[in-house]
């Protein structure tokens, strides 16, 4: 059915029916704007943090001890930016943090689990981090930082991408013909 025949058969004029149509346009366009507006401001923006901390009621406020036992990174950082530093590590392996942190028996967490003591070094992957870790400054200080365009540094997903123990590179086979 064409739009003038639409516009004759429900008894509206031609202006009508572009108001409506041009409303619903509208009304669509706003939908899907809305969809990119940020969500709004929680209930008590500007007044106390939700009892609880971040993860709301009855969830406790989450925050980053000072750490007690870097011996590669920096010593001056704080507890918050040594945990961003290990998530990005965790994505970059494709692993968790008991990967190279021990389980800590006396420390029972509210899930009935030991918690982890970041500090312990009893762990062999501890130590292979920080090995990876001073190769990868090491790359990036001596090599990386002396190629004029060198683009971005080498980082733990350079060459893990995702998996703990790195995939072996494999070379495509060679083409047929003339080199």
């Amino acid at each position: 059915m064409s739009f003038s025949s639409f516009s004759k058969a429900a008894g509206i004029t031609a202006a009508a029916a572009i108001f409506c149509l041009s409303i619903s346009i509208v009304a669509g366009s706003s939908a899907v704007h809305a969809q990119d507006a940020p969500p709004p401001p929680p209930q008590n923006a500007g007044g106390p943090p939700p009892p609880g901390g971040p993860g709301g009621p009855g969830a406790p406020p989450h925050s980053h001890p000072a750490p007690t036992n870097l011996k590669v990174l920096p010593r001056n950082l704080t507890g918050e930016q040594v945990h961003e530093i290990m998530e990005q590590w965790e994505g970059e392996l494709g692993t968790g943090c008991q990967t190279c942190h021990a389980k800590d028996p006396k420390n029972i967490g509210p899930n009935g689990k030991p918690r982890l003591n970041f500090a312990d070094d009893s762990k062999k992957e501890k130590q292979t981090a920080r090995k990876m870790y001073t190769m990868v400054e090491g790359i990036n200080a001596n090599y990386i930082a002396k190629i004029d365009s060198s683009g971005a540094p080498v980082t733990c997903g350079t060459c893990h991408r995702g998996h703990f123990g790195p995939e072996p590179f494999v070379a495509p086979k060679e083409k047929e013909g003339p080199h």
